[in-house]
């Protein structure tokens, strides 16, 4: 049965550059697509938030431009400010039709954002 599922990504950015936001998500994206085996038809919706210092390049730019998911909708929002969070994290939802169930989903926390989860303090 196919249904709708959250999955769950997080990286951190090594600088507030273009470049640099942009070569983290797109490593974030490319490991979540290999991980889990889908494609961009696959994909209802993808979902990205930045810390705050995070501002020099939307996360999007690497599905659109270095990707090349033209169809799919995408929508970038900030943080809040959490005293203490991380900084520079890159956060990402996809919204994935699947026959997986909630528990074979891959979930992937890349770099500074390794440890976000197991925390249980931030969003993930």
């Amino acid at each position: 049965m196919t249904q709708c599922l959250g999955l769950r990504g997080a990286t951190t950015a090594d600088a507030n550059t273009k470049a640099a936001i942009v070569d983290a998500t797109k490593d974030l994206l490319e490991e979540l697509v290999a991980a889990n085996g889908i494609a961009e038809n696959d994909v209802g919706a993808v979902f990205f938030t930045t810390t705050a210092d995070l501002n020099a390049e939307f996360p999007p730019v690497a599905l659109r431009v270095h990707m090349g998911w033209e169809q799919t909708a995408l929508l970038t929002s900030p943080e809040i400010r959490v005293p203490g969070a991380h900084e520079r994290v890159i956060r990402v939802m996809l919204l994935v039709n699947t026959e997986r169930s909630k528990e074979e989903l891959v979930h992937v926390y890349l770099k500074g954002a390794k440890n976000l989860r197991a925390r249980g303090t931030q969003p993930g």
